[in-house]
């Protein structure tokens, strides 16, 4: 099973290598070598994209904790199901600032996955 699973893999890749070589003899002539690389990186960029929305719009969030309404990652799973186009944006500005500021990185990852104090076990009352 894994060994099919890596053949495709291969398959794949080659596939998309020559994709990419079709692509750039098509447009080198028309926009230049410089122009006709960048075309090939727009459409990797581009199929790249298409793939995480595709993939992004299965996942499920998980439940929210009990007592806690709405937890930072509802919040931003919400955002992004009601609002695609400012999620997008949201994320590219979120992409500017941390390829300025690697601390802010850490911050906000240490942030999300700060772990919350455990709420007190609900056990039986005195008697």
């Amino acid at each position: 099973m894994v060994a099919a699973i890596a053949a495709l893999a291969a398959a794949a890749t080659v596939v998309v290598v020559a994709l990419s070589f079709a692509l750039y003899a098509a447009v080198r002539d028309l926009i230049g070598p410089a122009w006709g690389a960048a075309s090939v990186a727009g459409a990797a960029a581009l199929v790249a994209v298409i793939l995480a929305f595709m993939l992004t719009r299965k996942a499920r969030p998980p439940k929210p904790v009990p007592g806690d309404d709405q937890n930072l990652a509802s919040r931003l799973i919400d955002l992004a199901r009601e609002r695609p186009l400012v999620a997008l944006g949201a994320v590219a500005a979120a992409a500017t600032v941390v390829l300025r500021n690697p601390r802010v990185l850490s911050a906000v990852v240490g942030a999300f996955f700060a772990s919350r104090a455990a709420a007190p076990p609900k056990g039986k009352g005195k008697r």
